[in-house]
């Protein structure tokens, strides 16, 4: 029974949420570890207790020293598995009432103006095929803020140049558009023109995306693990040292643009976020930057 629950769950993610593929792996490991549990203490998934997920939550906490926004992860996908067999199989929702421990806020790692220019003119040198691709992806994942999962995952049909705007498919399958400068739509042309079709098997093969490579046979879009090596390498070559990943570069936008005026909303959609809380994390961003800037710049300090 516990199996055939467990399944059609994943089903239900996968089909009718539409969750992007780390978060269904982020998911099915927690109720994994849930199954296991469960299955030691030999009680099934229908008749589980909310006693029941509470040690569960102290035993990972306890064995495995989870932080507290570890447990907060694997809550939200028990209250997320409780929910889907209460609405949709009768099940009493144990989950429910569970609360959320506090979670500190970290502010988010980002780069400041003066190293993002760093590393777009050290993308500027390599002309080859495989340089100015990689300069279109640096220059994109910034100027957009997009995730990589998302960059990743564009198509040509997505781009529309005459009015500015690049159709983004977000978490959840949610489209949004968003726009992207001038000089950025015309990167992105002269890459089209150029060398895209050199990725297709010398251009002998058509594609949708934008980003294509030509592995075993297929064409498949780039990989975010290849987007990680890429910043990384001109990482070095800027001279910047310190590991970037490429969500940093979508922090950098956003503090960048909030510190230069824009209202949280239009952040909010420009980066595909469900509610503006998420992107009040900007605003200690700036209040963090005001202080610097105080210390740095008052007569008294």
């Amino acid at each position: 029974m516990s199996d055939y629950l467990i399944t059609k769950f994943h089903t239900y993610l996968l089909t009718e949420k539409r969750v992007a593929s780390n978060t269904f792996s982020a998911y099915k490991r927690d109720i994994d570890q849930f199954m296991t549990y469960l299955a030691s203490r030999k009680v099934t998934l229908d008749s589980v207790t909310i006693a029941d997920v509470k040690e569960f939550l102290r035993h990972m906490k306890d064995t495995l020293c989870l932080s507290a926004r570890s447990i907060t992860r694997k809550i939200s996908s028990l209250k997320v598995l409780f929910s889907y067999m209460h609405e949709h199989l009768g099940l009493p929702n144990v989950a429910e009432d569970l609360i959320f421990p506090k979670v500190e806020k970290n502010l988010p790692n980002y780069l400041n103006e003066q190293e993002v220019q760093q590393l777009l003119m050290a993308a500027n040198h390599d002309q080859t095929d495989i340089g100015v691709r990689n300069k279109v992806i640096v220059y994109l994942l910034y100027v957009s803020g997009m995730r990589v999962s998302e960059l990743i995952n564009v198509q040509l049909s997505h781009l529309h140049f005459d009015t500015g705007f690049i159709d983004v498919l977000g978490k959840g399958g949610k489209m949004r558009m968003v726009p992207v400068p001038a000089p950025m739509l015309t990167l992105l042309q002269e890459y089209l023109n150029t060398v895209h079709g050199t990725f297709t098997k010398n251009g002998s093969r058509s594609t949708d995306y934008l980003f294509p490579i030509f592995y075993a046979g297929k064409i498949k879009p780039i990989t975010r693990q290849a987007v990680w090596v890429i910043l990384n390498q001109l990482c070095k070559k800027s001279g910047l040292n310190r590991t970037v990943f490429p969500h940093q570069l979508r922090h950098s936008l956003a503090t960048h643009m909030f510190k230069n005026g824009v209202d949280l909303r239009s952040l909010q959609m420009l980066l595909g976020h469900e509610t503006i809380a998420t992107v009040q994390i900007y605003t200690h961003v700036e209040t963090s930057h005001l202080r610097k800037v105080y210390d740095k710049k008052h007569p008294r300090s």
